[in-house]
C-alpha cells in the first residue's frame, strides 16, 4: 500500500527538509497540506491560514537555519506546516488535545519557535528585539518575521515598522497576503494592500519589456540600465512606496506557492545580508488545496472537528436542536436592541462572525464598524461616539480585551463615557489554550473607577443586562463564555436592578453561603444538591454584579451563615472573590471564605470540561472542597 506522507515521515528536523531535491517538494507541499487537514478535522482548529502558507514555510525552512536563524509568525494561525517540518509530524496528531501539541508557536515546545504567537501584530516588535539582542552580544543569525496582511491593521505592527526602519540592521519582514484573515480585511490599509499590493499592472509591463529586450542587440545590458534608472521611482507607482516611507527595501510581489521563486528570493537577501531592514511581499491563497476552504475562507478560519469530505457546514440530518450559545444570544440581543434604540452602535476587533455580530452588520449597516485588528482604537473609537451621544457596544474576546486596558481607563472610565463592553470568550476557552484563556478580565477591569461588572447567569439575565446597560450613563462590561447558554426555563423572575444580586434559594439551615458570579451557576446548582444530600444547608446567591457588590444584601447573608463560598471562571488573585473578601474585612465580617476560581498560572490547551476539572471549578470538586472546610470548622 503506498504510503500517505513518504516523504513527510522522514523529516525530523529542517536539516533532512533541506535534503531534498527541488522536484520532491511539491509533493511534500500535498502531504503536509494532507496532514494539516485530517488532523484539523479530527480535531478542530486554523485551517485556511495554515493551508495557504504551506509553501511558504517550506522555503523558508529551505534556506533559513533554526534555531540559529529565529522564524517569527505573526499570528501562529499559519504555522502548522512549521510545525511538521520542526520534528512534530510523529506527535502532530495531539494539536490541540490536553497535553499534545498547542495550536501556536510556543518555545517551550520547540526550540524553533522563536516566540509565542497567539495574537496578532507583535511579530514585527519581538522580532525587532531579538534582532538588536544580537546586535549587541555579536551574535549571527536572521531574524524572520512572517506577517500576515490582517495584522497589519493592528497599530503594534506599525509601531514596530516604524523603529525598525530607523535602524541599521537586517531585519526580514515576510508579508504573507492572502487578502484575507478571519472576516474580510477593513479599512484603508486593506484597500491598499488590495489595490496597490494586489496591482499586476506594473510587473505585466515590466515582463513583456524585458521579453522585447531580450530579442535586441545588447537587450541584456539595455535592460540593466532601465532596472536601475527605474529603481529609483520605482516606489512612487509600485507597492513599495509604504514600506520605503517607513525605511524598508521592498522586494516582490511573489508567488506565494512558487517554492523555487520564494527560495531564490530568501536566499539572496540572506546571502547579501543588508544592512538595511528588508520587506518581501509573498501572495498566498488562504486555504490553498482545499476546495471548500478557498471557497469559504471565513468558516475554514478556525474550525471545530468536522467530516473533511462533507465539509465544516454539515449537520446530520434529524439531529436534535442545538442550545444557542452565548454568542448567539448576544447577537439576538443586539438586533433587538437595534432596532429599539437608533443609536445603538456595534464596533468589532475583526471579529464580526465570532462576536455574534453578522446578523446585525447585515441588518444596520451603517451602524457596525469592524475596525480591524486594532483592540485599542476600538475602544477609544467607540469613547468618541459615545461623547457624540451615541450608545457604542465593543464586542471583543477577554484575551483581546487585554490590549485595550489603557484606553478603557483613559478614554472610556476617566470621563466616564457609556460605552459597553461585550466580552466574550470569558473563562475557559478549550484548545486555544493559554494565549487566549479569558482568565483576566474581572481583575483587570474590577479596580477602574466608573466601571460595572456584570456577569448573566442564563439567557434571560444575558439580554436583560444589555438592555439595561443602554440606560445607564457610565462604562459598562458584560462578561460571558464560549459555549452554550444556560436556559432559565422560568425567565427572569425578578428585574435586574442596578448593584442587586438574588437569592436563588434560601438553604433550610444556615450553614453555607454559595455566591456565583456568571455562567458557573450551572455548577453552583450542583455544587448545592450534592451540599443538601450531606446534609448541609446552603443559600445559593446570583451575584450578577461583580462591582458594584451587592453589599447591603451580603452583609445580611454572611451574619446569619458559618462559611461563605465564592465561585467564578475567572482568575482568584483580584477576582470576584477577591472582591467579597475585600468587602468582608472593610465591614468586620469575619468569616471563614473559600474562593474557587482560576489558579495563578497560564492554563495548558485541552477541552473544556477538563481545563474546569484540573481548576477544581467542577460542581462536584467545589462541593469536595467545601465539605473538607466544613469538617474542620
Amino acid at each position: 500500500m503506498k504510503k500517505q506522507f513518504r516523504l513527510l515521515e522522514k523529516i525530523n528536523e529542517p536539516t533532512d527538509l533541506r535534503r531534498l531535491n527541488a522536484a520532491e517538494l511539491p509533493l511534500l507541499a500535498k502531504e503536509i497540506r494532507r496532514k494539516i487537514l485530517q488532523t484539523v478535522a479530527k480535531n478542530g482548529g486554523h485551517l485556511g491560514s495554515s493551508l495557504g502558507a504551506v509553501e511558504l514555510i517550506i522555503a523558508l525552512h529551505r534556506v533559513f537555519e533554526t534555531p540559529k536563524d529565529s522564524i517569527l509568525f505573526d499570528v501562529g494561525h499559519q504555522a502548522y506546516a512549521h510545525k511538521l517540518l520542526t520534528g512534530r509530524y510523529s506527535n502532530f496528531d495531539t494539536l490541540r488535545c490536553g497535553g499534545g501539541l498547542s495550536g501556536f508557536p510556543r518555545p517551550a515546545e520547540s526550540p524553533h519557535d522563536a516566540f509565542v504567537a497567539g495574537h496578532a501584530s507583535n511579530a514585527i516588535s519581538a522580532a525587532l528585539g531579538i534582532r538588536e539582542a544580537q546586535y549587541h552580544q555579536k551574535q549571527d543569525g536572521n531574524v524572520v518575521a512572517v506577517v500576515g496582511d490582517g495584522s497589519l491593521t493592528g497599530g503594534l505592527a506599525y509601531e514596530g515598522l516604524n523603529m525598525a526602519g530607523a535602524l541599521p540592521r537586517g531585519l526580514i519582514v515576510i508579508l504573507n497576503d492572502n487578502g484575507m484573515f478571519i472576516d474580510p480585511t477593513v479599512g484603508a490599509m486593506s484597500r491598499w494592500l488590495t489595490t496597490k499590493l494586489n496591482k499586476d499592472s506594473y510587473y505585466l509591463v515590466k515582463k513583456h519589456v524585458k521579453g522585447f529586450l531580450r530579442l535586441c542587440p545588447h537587450g541584456d545590458e539595455v535592460a540593466k540600465l532601465i532596472h536601475h534608472a527605474a529603481g529609483s521611482s520605482k516606489a512612487f507607482f509600485t507597492p513599495g512606496i509604504l514600506f520605503a516611507a517607513l525605511g524598508f527595501r521592498y522586494l516582490g510581489p511573489l508567488d506565494g506557492h512558487n517554492i523555487a521563486e520564494m527560495e531564490e528570493m530568501f536566499r539572496s537577501v540572506k546571502e547579501r545580508n543588508l544592512a538595511e531592514p528588508v520587506l518581501i511581499h509573498v501572495k498566498t491563497c488562504k486555504g490553498r488545496g482545499y476546495a471548500l476552504a478557498e471557497e469559504d475562507p471565513v468558516t475554514y478560519h478556525g474550525v471545530a472537528p468536522f467530516d473533511s469530505l462533507r465539509g465544516a457546514n454539515y449537520v446530520e440530518p434529524q439531529s436534535e436542536e442545538k442550545t444557542p450559545t452565548y454568542t448567539a444570544v448576544f447577537g439576538q440581543a443586539m438586533l433587538k436592541l437595534g432596532a429599539e434604540e437608533r443609536r445603538l452602535i456595534a464596533i468589532t476587533a475583526a471579529m464580526k462572525s465570532g462576536t455574534g455580530l453578522s446578523e446585525f452588520a447585515a441588518r444596520y449597516p451603517e451602524r457596525f464598524y469592524d475596525v480591524g485588528i486594532a483592540e485599542e482604537h476600538a475602544v477609544t473609537f467607540a469613547a468618541g461616539l459615545a461623547k457624540g451621544g451615541m450608545r457604542p457596544v465593543v464586542a471583543i474576546y477577554s484575551t483581546f480585551l487585554q490590549r485595550s486596558i489603557d484606553q478603557i481607563i483613559h478614554d472610556v472610565a476617566l470621563p466616564n463615557l457609556p460605552v459597553i463592553l461585550a466580552i466574550d470568550r470569558a473563562g475557559l476557552v478549550g484548545a486555544d489554550g493559554a494565549t487566549h484563556q479569558g482568565a483576566f478580565d474581572i481583575a483587570m477591569l474590577r479596580y477602574i473607577p466608573n466601571m460595572v461588572l456584570m456577569a448573566p447567569a442564563s439567557d434571560a439575565e444575558l439580554m436583560a443586562m444589555f438592555e439595561s446597560a443602554l440606560k445607564w450613563e457610565k462604562p459598562v462590561a458584560i462578561r460571558y463564555p464560549r459555549g452554550k447558554i444556560y436556559h432559565d426555563p422560568a425567565g427572569l423572575k425578578e428585574p435586574l436592578v442596578f448593584g442587586k444580586a438574588r437569592i436563588v434559594s434560601a438553604g433550610a439551615r444556615s450553614d453555607v453561603l454559595l455566591i456565583s458570579y456568571g455562567h458557573v451557576f450551572e455548577e453552583a446548582l450542583k455544587t448545592r444538591a450534592i451540599l443538601q444530600e450531606s446534609g448541609i444547608g446552603c443559600t445559593l446567591v446570583d451575584a450578577r454584579f461583580a462591582k458594584p457588590l451587592d453589599g447591603e444584601l451580603l452583609a445580611s447573608l454572611v451574619v446569619r451563615h458559618k462559611l461563605v463560598v465564592t465561585i467564578e471562571e475567572g482568575a482568584k488573585i483580584g477576582g470576584f472573590g477577591s472582591a467579597v473578601a475585600e468587602f468582608l474585612a472593610s465591614a468586620a465580617l469575619l468569616k471563614p471564605l473559600l474562593i474557587c476560581g482560576l489558579p495563578d498560572s497560564f492554563i495548558a490547551h485541552d477541552d473544556v470540561s477538563a481545563e474546569r476539572r484540573k481548576c477544581g471549578l467542577t460542581g462536584e470538586q467545589v462541593a469536595e472542597e467545601i465539605l473538607r472546610k466544613w469538617s474542620i470548622l
